[in-house]
Parts: C-alpha cells; structure tokens; sequence
C-alpha cells in the first residue's frame, strides 16, 4: 500500500466516482474527504438509488455537505450515462476509478464495460466475483485489455487482509494446500454465544432473535442462516487459486452449502415471522449441541476450500474446545486459516473484526491506495 508521505510526489490524480451512500458509501466518503492533503483524489460523483450528481473536475463538497448536495439533484441515476462519463476522463496521468459500494447485480453486470474503457473498478460487492464464471471471466479479460484494475478486498473479512494475503502467496509461488475459516459475523457470533463446549446453554432461537436485535443479521435471519454469503465468499477465494479457478461454474451456486434454515420455514418471508418461528426448532440445534459437547468440541459455521482434495464447502463442523476456532473468536470475529506448503506445520492466521461500515469501508480505501 502506498504510504501517505508517497502520495504527495505522485503525479497522477485520480477522478472517483462512488455508487452506493448507504452505510458503507458513507463510511467511504468520510474517509475519502478526510484524506491529508495534498490529496491525488478527486470525487467526481455520488450517486444513491435516487439521485445522483456529477461534476469531472470534482464535487465541492465536505464530509458535513455532500449528502444535501446529492439529495436537492434532480439527476436521476443511470449506469450506462456514468459509464459515458467516466469513460471520457480517463487519459495519461489520471485515473479514473469506480467504487460501488452496492450489493446489486446490476452495478455488477457492468464491471467488465467499465474495466474495458479504463475504469478501475473497487468495491465490497460479492455479486460480480462469485457468480457465474463466466462474468468472472469477463471482469479478468476486460482487466486485461485495456489495464484497468479491479480490486475487492472487502468482499471477505471486510477490513481483513484475507484477498491480499492470498494474493501475495500465490504471486510469491507458494502451493495453497487448504484454506479454512469463519467468514460470517453473524454465524460467528451465533455460534460463539450458542456453543462453547459446555452441557446447556441459551437456545439457538433467543441467540438468533438477539443477534438480529444487535443489528448483526440481515433483516431476514434466513438470508445468513442459509450459507449463501460464506458461499460467495469460498467462490471468491477459490478463484485467485490457479487449480480452481474454474471450479465452479456456477459461482456460490456450486459450493456445498449446508443450510440451517429448518426446511418448513424455506418459504416464510418475513423475518419477524421467521423470527416467532424458529422456538419450533430449538430441540434439533440442542441435540447437536449436546452431542458436541459430548465431544469436548463446539459447533462452528466454517468454510473450506481444500485444494488437494477439490472439495469447496460451507458446513456445521465440530472443532475441539482447544481449537482458535473455539479459543480465539469474540462477538462477530472472523479467523481465516492459510495452509501452505511454506505454512506447513503452522498455519497462517488472518483474524479481527470481520463485519461492520468502518472496516468494510477501510478495506475499500485500502484498495484504492494500492493504486496509487
């Protein structure tokens, strides 16, 4: 990553345009305008859902005007206009970069468009790199053409050097053997206050229902509980590693994924209802618990990408009350495991606070940093 003393001789600017203001945009933005100056950057556009405002020399705005600024636009939002726009900036000496901070397919179904004009594309959004390969392909191929990056480090573990660090070990050579870890908040929170290794415990129900309160799920509880998100994030690992880069064609959709979502509440689409629900089924997560401890081990929600063996799962596993993945985790921690054949005997480990605007929105600066 570049350092801030760097920043001042470089010669380049770089024009930003940020899609997406909501918690993590905003974060972004924070961070973005209270950059030291002289700053390279310049934010040449915000747009939300709604409105959207564009100025290519860059927007007078501050941390404390940018939002009136945006709403009092009459400037409705329109991808295929921006990416016009955009296009037209990018010339020697000046970058022009993307941060979508959205989770929308749309904004994702555009990456290689923007890539193939010279826009650099950064962002959290899981949509585009764990979907079906054959975007994926068109991102790299779009990246390639015309030099553009992408970058998404935030897309797991949030702040977390976890892309970076796979990144580097693969670039230096090193033969990933396995990959493990928790990559949910929420299933890490879940489980951390659900299962510790002792007989008893609070139900899984009233451990979901305050998890949901502490605003550490989706709306819909189901939309975590079902393994979708760890899944995305094993596809976007899987596919910095050469032997499975094209392993699942169909993105997420190709990861064994165990749902704990009870097959009788599948349909239900509210999340309160879901919510009122789910005591229905405490008896089943207390046996398994029960059986754990038994074991003198605890129940953790895991994702494994192991290499040699070609397996690609999000599952319930059980893991000794010895093991970092009982020991080390608090709240909504994420812990990541990298074996190598150069980390062999002991693994390397990737862990922290893998959920929330603020780090999210580091890994996203982060990234844009990198190019500088």
């Amino acid at each position: 990553m570049a350092s801030v003393l760097s920043l001042a001789s470089t010669t380049k600017t770089f024009r930003i345009a940020v899609v997406g203001v909501g918690l993590v945009g905003n974060e972004f933005i924070k961070q973005l305008l209270a950059f030291p100056a002289p700053s390279p950057f310049r934010l040449v556009s915000l747009s939300s859902s709604k409105a959207t405002v564009f100025h290519p020399d860059g927007l007078s705005v501050s941390a404390a005007s940018w939002k009136d600024e945006l709403a009092s636009s009459g400037r409705k939002p329109d991808l295929q206009v921006l990416l016009r726009e955009l296009a037209a900036l990018v010339k020697p000496g000046q970058e022009v970069v993307l941060v979508d901070n959205t989770s929308s397919n749309d904004v994702a179904a555009l990456y290689p468009q923007f890539l193939k004009f010279g826009v650099n594309v950064i962002t959290p959004n899981k949509k585009a790199f764990s979907s079906e390969l054959s975007l994926y392909e068109s991102i790299l191929a779009a990246s390639l053409e015309s030099g553009a990056k992408f970058l998404n480090e935030a897309t797991v573990g949030a702040g977390l050097p976890i892309i970076s660090t796979l990144k580097d070990l693969v670039a230096t050579g090193d033969n990933v053997l396995k990959i493990e870890g928790v990559f949910s908040g929420t299933m890490s929170y879940i489980f951390n206050e659900f299962s510790t290794g002792k007989e008893g415990g609070p139900s899984f129900s009233s451990v979901v229902s305050v998890a949901r309160e502490k605003g550490y799920t989706e709306p819909h509880p189901a939309d975590d509980l079902n393994g979708a998100d760890v899944a995305r994030k094993l596809t976007i690992l899987s596919r910095f590693i050469p032997p499975l880069r094209t392993a699942l064609p169909n993105g997420y959709q190709s990861v064994s994924t165990k749902s704990l979502v009870p097959p009788q509440l599948e349909g239900i689409e509210s999340g309160d209802e879901f919510i009122k629900r789910l005591p229905e089924f405490d008896a089943q997560f207390d046996k398994m618990r029960a059986d754990a401890a038994k074991e003198g081990k605890v129940l953790r929600f895991a994702g494994v990408v192991d290499v040699q063996a070609g397996i690609i799962k999000a599952d319930l596993e059980k893991y000794p009350v010895t093991h970092p993945f009982a020991t080390a985790l608090g709240g909504s921690d994420n812990i990541i495991m990298f074996h190598t054949e150069r980390y062999g005997a002991r693994p390397l480990v990737v862990q922290g606070a893998g959920a929330g605007a603020a780090v999210t929105a580091m890994g996203v600066m982060s990234d844009l940093l990198k190019l500088v």
